[in-house]
């Protein structure tokens, strides 16, 4: 079986080499030395073999498969799939297996990538993405739709010109679509329809926090080019130095670099890190969908519908083992309905209903579904860093709030000490205690030495440092 990508959206980077890729494979559980049986002579009981892009799917896959088959996480322990870059062979390693599972996301671009390659090679590995089978309502938007006015006093000096945030927005929606970091995109374009067009309208702040008013009467316009070298004749670019429309003339990827233009010459660019654009003729050009927050791996809700879809599809690939992919999905449905439970209580029990994570929001959907607000000075990406404005805001809610208790991100804290954002609130606000929470899109080493899961993660982990936060015990 062959999994079809939502291709929602596309991202920026280039693609991970396929390279010459061994043949086609077999049928699942003949992935190794095999007898006449056809059976894999290291697992008598057949099953499945695969990849999962990080450590959560890998968890859920490797509990739902059990004793008929295995799956690896090939992001290293300490480290999170978000950002992580494979090595060259990874996609050969994949093609001799049963089945990749993902996240059709930007925020995973890799692993994107890497079945994209698969579907474009005709291997015959079942690419399941996650995300398939979530409507719109359930995904929560990368941005809260609000974006501060341009600031009027703001004037240019190109010398000293300092970009501190570049965000390319859905103007329709006032959503985020993509956004620049240091010298890469995070997010992406979504596809243009053969003979449509879509428009964008960036957002840029610079020089201690101005938010840059853009157009042909501003100091500064925005343009867009192709990359150098990029594939020609795929796409028509206009700008009208604020809004930038994208027409598909032709099928196929090209690559493109956004400018800033101050009296005709161009003062930032994003050349650094090109982003790729698709056109495609099956876009419904009504049915261009927003960058949504990818973080529903930490929802213990919607890790059961994730889990669904990776038994479903498991028992299609092997339906020999169905039964027991079925019953071990449901088993794990039963643990997962325990963390649902203990993010409950910890709500229900807490004398606030308020918390301080100093790290990037990878909580959102736990805050929506649990009815808190977990404030984050940091942005849903781990690649953002906090202004100081968006730090003394942050002290000043703690102090109003009562907070003692600052979060933390684990995978954040080096040699075992505090983060030194969490650090910092402590010293200047009046909260006297820091705890760790995460989201479990990773693994530390310790975890992994005590058998550690998503699950454990979260039930060790994660509701308790929530529950002191909140103050509910």
């Amino acid at each position: 079986m062959k999994c079809t990508r939502r291709n929602v959206l596309q991202r920026g980077g280039a693609a991970v080499a396929v390279g010459a890729l061994a043949g086609c494979l077999s049928e699942p559980g003949e992935d190794g030395s095999d007898d006449d049986s056809g059976t894999n002579n290291e697992d008598e009981a057949g099953g499945l073999t695969g990849y999962a892009s990080f450590f959560a799917l890998w968890d859920w896959a490797n509990e739902i498969t059990g004793e008929h088959g295995t799956f690896e996480n090939p992001v290293d322990v300490g480290e999170m799939g978000h950002g992580w870059t494979p090595e060259g062979d990874l996609v050969r390693n994949v093609a001799e297996t049963d089945a990749f599972v993902y996240l059709d996301t930007p925020e995973f671009s890799w692993a994107q990538d890497l079945a994209a390659q698969l579907e474009a090679e005709s291997v015959d590995v079942a690419t399941i993405d996650g995300l398939a089978g979530f409507t719109d309502d359930q995904l929560l938007s990368f941005s809260d739709g609000s974006l501060p006015d341009p600031d009027p006093e703001y004037t240019v000096d190109p010398a000293d010109f300092t970009l501190e945030e570049f965000q390319v927005i859905d103007p329709t929606t006032n959503e985020v679509t993509a956004y620049w970091h240091i010298d890469h995109w995070d997010g992406g374009l979504p596809n243009v329809p053969l003979e449509g067009a879509v428009r964008f309208e960036p957002f840029v702040e610079a020089d201690g926090g101005h938010v840059v008013p853009l157009g042909p009467d501003e100091e500064l316009q925005v343009d867009v080019r192709l990359d150098d070298g990029a594939p020609e004749g795929i796409v028509d670019l206009e700008s009208d130095g604020n809004t930038v429309e994208i027409t598909g003339l032709e099928e196929g990827r090209t690559l493109l670099v956004f400018e800033l233009h101050h009296d005709g010459s161009v003062i930032w660019d994003s050349s650094a890190g090109a982003l790729s654009i698709d056109v495609s003729a099956d876009v419904d050009p009504a049915d261009v969908t927003e960058f949504h927050d990818p973080h529903v791996w930490a929802d213990p809700v919607l890790a059961t519908q994730i889990v669904e879809t990776f038994a479903r599809e498991f028992a299609t690939l092997d339906p020999d083992n169905a039964a027991t992919y079925e019953a071990n999905a449901k088993a794990y449905a039963q643990r997962l309905e325990g963390v649902d439970e203990g993010f409950q209580s910890a709500v229900a029990d807490g004398e606030l209903d308020i918390a301080v994570f100093a790290g990037h929001d990878s909580f959102r959907y736990v805050e929506h579904r649990y009815g808190f607000d977990l404030h984050s000075p940091v942005g849903v990406s781990p690649d953002e860093s906090p202004s100081s404005g968006e730090i003394t805001a942050t002290i000043e809610l703690v102090d109003e709030h009562g907070i003692d208790t600052i979060l933390y991100d684990p995978f954040e804290a080096t040699n075992e000490e505090i983060p030194p954002l969490a650090q910092t609130i402590v010293e200047n606000s009046s909260a006297t205690e820091t705890a760790p929470m995460t989201p479990a899109e990773g693994t530390l080493a310790e975890w992994h030495e005590q058998g550690w899961g998503w699950i454990e993660q979260m039930e060790e982990v994660t509701i308790p440092s929530l529950r002191k936060a909140l103050k509910a015990d």
